[in-house]
Order: C-alpha cells, then structure tokens, then sequence
C-alpha cells in the first residue's frame, strides 16, 4: 500500500463510518466557529447524506438509515445555533443527541470496612 493510502481511514461498514463521524463530531462540538470548520462540518455532513447513506441502503439497514438521517438532523442544528452564536448544549452518543439538562449530584464513596466489594454513598 502506499503511503497516501495509509493515511485516510477505510471504514468497513456504514455503522463504523457513523461511529467515526460521530467521534469527530464530540472533539470538535465546543470549538468556536471558523470558516475551516464549518467547510469540514459540511464535508462530514455531505459524506453522511451521499457515500454512507447510501453504503447503509445497500446493505439493507432501514434503522440505520434513519439513525444516519437523525445524525444529519443534529449536526444541522449546529450549524444553525453555531452560527447564531449560540453555545451546543450535548454530545452525540449512540447516534443520538445527548443533552445535559438535568441535575448532577455530587456523591462521594466511601468503602465499608468489611471485606468484598461493598461500598455505599455519602450524599
């Protein structure tokens, strides 16, 4: 193989290529917009609607097609709070957007002194 060959990923299936994609994503979500990223946005955006979704329909998935149509449906949404100047509130797990809306609480665990694996929860 050549060194040029080497360089690029080769997914294998569509659902590695999402998972690629979707790990991607997550590293550069929080980012400020530039125009370098959002031209990279739009590149991954257009591989998902042609080369993947089609890779997806070939291989006679109709669930995942519609999680790579849930996928461009988040990133647009995005581009669109991005370019508002809005902050992304969520990450992409799953395929799916989570959002971290709800409360966190703060526990702390402490070991019980008895033997095995028996922990408990200070609040």
């Amino acid at each position: 193989m050549k060194k040029n060959q080497q360089r690029y990923l080769q997914p294998h299936n569509a659902e590695e290529a999402m998972e690629i994609i979707q790990r991607l994503f997550n590293k550069y979500r929080n980012a400020p917009l530039t125009n370098e990223l959002l031209a990279y946005h739009n590149n991954l955006i257009y591989r998902l609607q042609s080369d993947i979704k089609a890779a997806a329909q070939k291989e006679g998935n109709p669930e995942r097609v519609q999680e790579i149509d849930q996928m461009t449906d988040i990133m647009r949404s995005w581009t669109n709070l991005k370019l508002t100047g809005h902050p992304f509130h969520g990450k992409m797990r799953h395929f799916r957007l989570l959002t971290n809306d709800g409360p966190r609480f703060k526990r702390r665990v402490h070991r019980i002194h008895q033997f095995g694996n028996h922990r408990a929860s200070r609040h």
